[in-house]
């Protein structure tokens, strides 16, 4: 006991010296993986309810990502977008399909993709629709989520996200989530685009009322508005569906994908639309020097590979009804309201018993990681890989964890 606890706590206390404290993790250092587990520093196992915020929907390691991987290492990894590879157009025609779209822009991380979506909708703006040069403006929702960048947290209402990043930039105009009525109140000549989560993550997995999208979608087209769907954290199998606007039966203009793309092996984001809408962009107008490298694209089409099969939206469908119906029946056993889709929950616990955050310092040390998310909230996304033993037991353990074991 003494020796494990001298690894981790040493593991731990490097961390914090040598590292900016942007997070709070909990107090697990995790060394490997396979599948939805995990392993730590001292060789106890973990099992992963958070698959890296939705980056691990396959699990770890899983086996067609890494041959992938290790084959495209053994025989170029980057060229810059100053060339084409051999694995550009593979990758794009493929994703281009899944998505049912003309074209794709591959980028590296969810927060350039999202930016990328906003400056392709601004010069859409400008150059189609004819709204004034600098007048663009971008309506989002309260509760979002879309990244960290600048632009982005200037539209935030987390107030740990937004608070002291000032002066924030402007053509934003925010909304309540789920609320049709105050969208089309907001929506002016100058409107280029309604940027949306399908489900909103950060927030507690919000699911949208019933035909919320629909409605979206039909305001958007009237006022010819594009409407854009992150899809970072719920698209790609996690809702049971390809993309979690798929439940509402609405194709966006454009979607926004990230995390998953990347097999949990390399960040892989990308924006998808018709020729309509990406075609304004210009050679040098917008890049990466990263965005579409050889690996990147070599993971990312055996991504869209798995993903044509089906097998892990239908994976998600079943085991996610099992994770619910779970979850739900723990209420008034300690949770207050669940919330999901898919293998995907938001879990409200009654924060007279306890903190989200000592519900996953609680979980942890049964061998259950999982992440807190506003005060008595945690959410719960395990790999798609999942086995229906491992989830009933993580949901064993949750329970425990309630009733003070």
């Amino acid at each position: 006991m003494t020796t494990v606890e001298f690894r981790t706590a040493g593991a731990l206390e490097d961390a914090e010296k040598w590292t900016a404290h942007n997070y709070h993790p909990l107090p697990v250092v995790v060394a490997s993986g396979e599948g939805a587990w995990v392993t730590d520093v001292d060789g106890r196992r973990y099992l992963d309810c958070l698959a890296g915020y939705s980056a691990l929907n396959f699990g770890h390691r899983h086996p067609g990502l890494i041959a992938a991987a290790h084959a495209q290492l053994d025989r170029i990894t980057l060229t810059s977008r100053a060339f084409v590879h051999d694995r550009f157009a593979e990758f794009c025609q493929g994703l281009a399909e899944l998505c049912g779209k003309d074209l794709v822009l591959p980028m590296n991380t969810g927060a350039e993709a999202v930016e990328t979506a906003i400056k392709v909708a601004r010069k859409w703006g400008y150059r189609v629709k004819g709204v004034p040069d600098g007048q663009a403006e971008i309506i989002v929702a309260a509760g979002n989520f879309h990244g960290r960048t600048t632009t982005i947290v200037s539209f935030s209402t987390d107030p740990d996200a937004h608070a002291d990043f000032g002066p924030y930039t402007p053509g934003f105009v925010v909304v309540p989530y789920g609320d049709p009525a105050a969208l089309a109140a907001a929506i002016t000549p100058n409107t280029v685009a309604v940027l949306l989560e399908p489900i909103q993550g950060e927030a507690g997995v919000l699911v949208p009322p019933a035909g919320y999208f629909g409605e979206v979608r039909e305001l958007c087209t009237l006022q010819n508005v594009l409407l854009i769907a992150d899809e970072i954290q719920s698209g790609l199998g996690r809702t049971g569906r390809t993309f979690a606007i798929e439940h509402e039966n609405v194709t966006p203009d454009m979607y926004v994908l990230g995390k998953a793309l990347g097999g949990g092996i390399v960040p892989v984001s990308a924006v998808a639309a018709d020729r309509d809408v990406l075609g304004v962009l210009k050679p040098g107008e917008h890049g990466s020097t990263f965005g579409g490298n050889p690996l990147a694209c070599a993971v990312g089409a055996e991504v869209v590979s798995l993903l044509r099969t089906g097998e892990f939206q239908e994976r998600s469908a079943a085991l996610g009804e099992r994770l619910i119906s779970g979850l739900e029946a723990l209420i008034g056993e300690g949770v207050v309201a669940v919330r999901g889709r898919g293998l995907w929950a938001g879990v409200d616990i009654d924060p007279a018993l306890m903190t989200g955050r000592q519900a996953c310092e609680r979980l942890a040390a049964r061998g259950i990681l999982a992440k807190d998310t506003h005060g008595s909230t945690i959410r719960l996304a395990p790999p798609l890989v999942i086995t229906e033993a491992d989830l009933d037991h993580a949901l064993t353990e949750f329970a425990a964890v309630l009733a003070g074991n």
